[in-house]
């Protein structure tokens, strides 16, 4: 006779199919013990941020997975949860950012939360992960001392796989500068200033004899053209304008 979870042929699942024959793929972590990448947390340390990303970019991150409700009975007193399903988790700081929390190590992992569990992905996964769930940004042991925010050009270029460079360095950002300024008769030159905390400061010289109004409708006109592309849109963070009398 056979036994729930059983058949003729050996143990089955719930749906009654035999475990017996069943091929096994690896993961790509097969030797993982979830330790943090030592290489990640000495760039970490460092404070150097395109060392960081490119150390993170080779890393093996944790996506926490929590139990979440699917059916919960509120006819009682209390309200109880019926059924539950894994989901990933995601944050929303109080100015609306949406954040996806990833870890270096379990014990990174169990600092913020024990009962969830780790799933094993590379940092360029978990990006895609984040854009796929509409967030901003990772955040990256967000319980610990050395917790990080992996900014939305960061996730941008994990995801896609390529080098991060901050946006006043980038050539692709310097280029669509370019071009955006340059039907301006009343920009003489443009500088791509670092405005710190992720901030792409444009420093436009401008010929003399201009209003506020109109230099406030070239800054409009620049940054429209710049937030029209994609892809430059994705590579900066936050724009600021500095006018320089000529």
């Amino acid at each position: 006779m056979s036994g729930p979870g059983s058949s003729d042929t050996g143990p089955s699942d719930t749906a009654g199919i035999p475990f017996s024959g069943r091929e096994v793929t690896s993961t790509g972590f097969d030797d993982d013990r979830g330790q943090a990448d030592a290489a990640l947390m000495a760039a970490l340390a460092s404070g150097d941020e395109e060392a960081w990303v490119a150390a993170l970019a080779e890393s093996r991150l944790l996506v926490p997975i929590v139990a979440a409700p699917t059916e919960v009975d509120t006819s009682g007193e209390h309200a109880v949860e019926k059924s539950t399903d894994m989901a990933v988790v995601t944050l929303t700081a109080p100015d609306g950012t949406k954040g996806l929390p990833v870890f270096t190590s379990l014990e990174a992992l169990a600092a913020w939360d024990p009962a969830a569990r780790p799933s094993p992905v590379k940092a360029a996964f978990a990006a895609q992960a984040a854009i796929s769930e509409e967030c901003d940004v990772l955040l990256l042991d967000m319980a610990s001392e050395h917790r990080v925010v992996v900014r939305a050009s960061m996730v941008w270029a994990l995801a896609q796989q390529q080098a991060w460079v901050p946006a006043y360095r980038d050539t692709h950002v310097r280029s669509a500068i370019g071009q955006a300024v340059r039907v301006e008769e009343a920009v003489l030159a443009q500088e791509c200033v670092d405005g710190g905390e992720g901030v792409l400061r444009l420093r436009l010289t401008l010929a003399p004899g201009l209003s506020q109004d109109e230099v406030r409708a070239l800054a409009t006109r620049v940054g429209e053209r710049l937030a029209a592309d994609g892809e430059t849109r994705a590579r900066i963070e936050a724009l600021a304008f500095e006018f320089v009398a000529a």
